[in-house]
């Protein structure tokens, strides 16, 4: 499994860095079956993250059509704005406009002014690519209209936001909707990048990787299966 790992401009660092260590440890113990990279819409280049200016480079650009795993992660600002689904989801939302612009639907809605929605929207329609989020990753692709009657997570406080754009946003830790996998808040890039190895390349080599990181997975994976739950 191949996957690339996406940065835009004020990505959060943690959403890209834990799921990348969990997946090029992955590749180690299983031989070189996963392989990882970072990339963006842009193609290479340095990418300044939302905190404090630090700065990760891409070495290719994303590609839709490459089979294995397009990972998305969410932006690293201000999250007042998240409580305010309405402004935030407002017609001028694709553009941050309306928001402070070091707030985190600002930061989200410029990546949507860049060629990622269509590339993103290029790599859900490839059945040979699973789209991974972490955090408010989910929230770019429902921003831009990607997400409808998708389940998927997010920070719980953008699960609101994720919720009014159609998206069945669910309270859970990971949310496996089958070619979309979907993490909550940023240390979830842990569990997510854990659960892709065990559903992608097996059990022993996510248990091998748990253990070297001295972290247990959290959390039930959640999947539209089973007996609805009564009573709760």
């Amino acid at each position: 499994m191949h996957a690339q790992i996406v940065l835009f401009d004020g990505f959060d660092p943690l959403d890209v860095i834990a799921p990348y260590e969990v997946l090029y440890a992955g590749g180690i113990a299983s031989g070189g079956a996963v392989s990882v990279e970072l990339v963006s819409a842009e193609g290479p280049r340095e990418v300044v993250s939302g905190t404090g200016g630090l700065t990760l480079r891409a070495t290719a650009a994303l590609d839709p059509g490459r089979a294995g795993l397009v990972l998305l992660p969410g932006a690293a600002g201000r999250m007042a704005e998240l409580d305010s689904p309405g402004e935030a989801l407002g017609e001028d939302t694709e553009s941050g406009a309306g928001q402070r612009e070091d707030s985190i639907p600002a930061l989200l809605g410029r990546a949507l002014d860049t060629e990622l929605p269509a590339l993103m929207k290029a790599a859900l329609e490839n059945p040979d690519v699973t789209v991974g989020t972490v955090c408010g990753g989910s929230l770019v692709l429902a921003m831009a209209g990607l997400l409808e009657g998708r389940h998927a997570t997010s920070h719980h406080r953008g699960l609101e936001m994720l919720g009014s754009t159609g998206a069945h946003a669910v309270r859970a830790r990971v949310v496996d909707d089958g070619d979309l996998v979907s993490g909550a808040g940023v240390t979830s890039g842990l569990d997510l990048g854990l659960y892709l190895l065990e559903r992608e390349v097996g059990p022993r080599i996510a248990h091998a990787v748990e253990e070297l990181f001295a972290h247990e997975r959290r959390g039930t994976v959640w999947h539209a299966r089973g007996p609805v739950p009564a009573g709760f």
